[in-house]
């Protein structure tokens, strides 16, 4: 390889370097899978959906709402929850936590530097409707 590309080479890999942070930053984000969707003949205009999340290294969750009744079951590692005017809770594999629909997710993050953490997530809520909305 010449010496000019070489150089071509490095130098668009330091032009792309700015541009890097915000990939850096999302690796902090969440992973969420869709397991199961179903609408709910009975309850019409409501539906069940079931997620899993991992949350990386240090990872979690910007301040949101899911307007759903939020029923959350650790499988791995350690999260901490939380909601507003309710105190922290760090949860591990087994153990887990509720939300309703009026409550705002102040927390929810990884308890861990080092390892990921795995949780189910079983909503209940309006068909249709975005299940994860940030609050700003």
């Amino acid at each position: 390889m010449s010496r000019l590309r070489k150089f071509a080479g490095a130098a668009g890999l330091l032009m792309t370097l700015p541009l890097a942070a915000p990939a850096w930053a999302a690796a902090l984000d969440p992973v969420v899978k869709e397991l199961f969707s179903k609408a709910l003949d009975d309850h019409p205009g409501k539906e069940v959906l079931m997620i899993t999340v991992v949350y990386p290294p240090g990872g979690g969750d910007p301040i949101h709402r899911h307007d759903a009744h939020g029923f959350i079951y650790v499988l791995e590692g350690e999260i901490v929850m939380g909601v507003k005017g309710g105190k922290e809770h760090t949860l591990t594999a087994g153990q887990t936590f509720y939300e309703s629909p009026r409550d705002l997710h102040t927390v929810g993050r990884n308890a861990s530097k080092t390892k990921p953490a795995k949780f189910l997530v079983f909503l209940l809520k309006d068909k249709n409707k975005p299940f994860f909305m940030p609050v700003h």
